[in-house]
């Protein structure tokens, strides 16, 4: 039977933390990786996103909200969920689950620079975590 190298990144809308985890984990992943990211209610792709994923060289715009259900599931052995404040969705088959809590940047009061700067903390945020996962996770 094939390994299930697939990592999925799961919230909501898949409009922001887990297209941001999606296009970071594309440039990051090694080679053998597959990545995936989808939402339980999917909205579509978040501006800001792609802006503050453009300001480090990666482009996501091309990215689309996706359900679970377009999500392959025999081809993903992880799910990490990015949900803090909302209930985060569940993915139906057995894999290994992870839970990332980073704040809904869309959520962010204040002026478009505020929401933007809330966009970049938790791009940083994922990035970091990101290194750490795949620097001790065996593929």
């Amino acid at each position: 039977m094939a390994k299930k190298n697939g990592v999925l990144f799961l919230c909501v809308a898949n409009s922001s933390r887990s297209q941001m985890a999606e296009g970071l984990a594309r440039e990051m992943a090694p080679g053998e990786i597959e990545i995936f990211s989808a939402g339980s209610n999917p909205t579509s792709l978040n501006p800001a996103a792609i802006d503050v994923m453009k300001e480090i060289g990666i482009d996501i715009a091309k990215q689309h909200s996706k359900s679970i259900q377009e999500i392959p599931q025999e081809r993903i052995g992880t799910v990490i969920t990015l949900c803090a404040e909302e209930v985060c969705p569940a993915f139906p088959a057995d894999v290994q689950k992870q839970h990332w809590p980073f704040d809904d940047p869309a959520a962010a009061p204040g002026t478009q620079e505020d929401v933007l700067a809330a966009f970049r903390q938790v791009r940083d945020q994922i990035h970091e975590t990101l290194e750490q996962y795949f620097k001790h996770e065996p593929v």
